[in-house]
């Protein structure tokens, strides 16, 4: 059973950048990864996501001109570098996995989640 596990969540000032990281208890080269986030009160919602292979990214609304997904298969890392972060973007920040070439910003189609890492930004 893949494990994901992510990291980096921290409190940043409004404005500023952050990146966080997704690893797995396998290799994820056989995996597209998703990201995706969960405000307080709010319902999951997705960010962006890579292919299994050749690095191709889809991305939210949300997320367009502010977040880059990004993957390291040498260290089995999966990124999401943000960038100008507001307010709203405070949330639970997930990384799930997809065993299939292309990517979702469909959440039920991922079969393997991690148990998120908190991003909260202040004004």
């Amino acid at each position: 059973q893949l494990q994901i596990v992510e990291s980096g969540g921290a409190v940043v000032r409004s404005g500023e950048s952050l990146t966080i990281s997704c690893t797995a208890s396998s290799s994820l080269d056989f995996y597209a990864v998703g990201w995706f986030r969960q405000a307080p009160g709010k319902e999951r919602e997705a960010v962006g996501c890579i292919r299994r292979a050749g690095g191709a990214t889809e991305y939210a609304d949300i997320a367009k001109g502010r977040f880059t997904v990004s993957r390291d298969k040498a260290k089995n890392m999966i990124y999401l570098e943000m960038k100008n972060l507001q307010p709203d973007d405070t949330a639970v920040y997930y990384c799930a996995a997809l065993k299939d070439y292309y990517c979702s910003l469909t959440g039920p189609n991922y079969s393997h989640w991690g148990q998120g890492t908190q991003v909260t930004v202040s004004s």
